[in-house]
């Protein structure tokens, strides 16, 4: 069946609403060893868009992930994950969104999501958060591969 016109353009125009065609659905895991050591998120820095979804995955138990106050894109609502579960992080907004293990914060258990091109809005704002000495030391190579 062939449609043309009218017709045409609302069933198009319907599929596109329908299904986000571009989002993409990525995996970190949260692991008590790593490839960069103990109480690690794999990878720990993530390249998103807007839409995405960041599932962070309790590949081991006793983690949990959770945003980290002052890192989030302005008007992005802090989030927190329940131990040993799951934690679908969702990019609604350009900008850099800092997550942690609160378990492991200590530790150095940090990742970084960084959604969209280019320079991030509230880089300042997540350069300036103070941070565990362990968390500052795996943070910093983050926060300079997001530039």
């Amino acid at each position: 069946m062939r449609f043309t016109g009218p017709l045409a353009a609302i069933l198009i125009g319907g599929l596109a609403l329908a299904s986000p065609a571009f989002a993409k659905d990525i995996v970190v895991q949260m692991k008590n060893r790593g490839a960069d050591g103990l109480m690690v998120f794999e990878p720990a820095f993530v390249q998103a868009a807007p839409g995405d979804k960041v599932h962070f995955m309790p590949t081991d138990a006793g983690h949990n992930a959770e945003t980290i106050p002052g890192m989030l894109p302005d008007g992005v609502a802090a989030a927190k994950g329940a131990m040993g579960k799951e934690f679908v992080l969702t990019a609604t907004k350009p900008g850099l969104y800092g997550i942690k293990c609160l378990p492991h914060f200590s530790m150095g258990m940090v990742a970084l999501v960084k959604v969209g091109n280019g320079a991030a809005p509230n880089a300042a704002a997540a350069n300036a958060v103070a941070l565990p000495p362990l968390a500052k030391k795996r943070m910093t190579p983050l926060l300079a591969a997001a530039k």
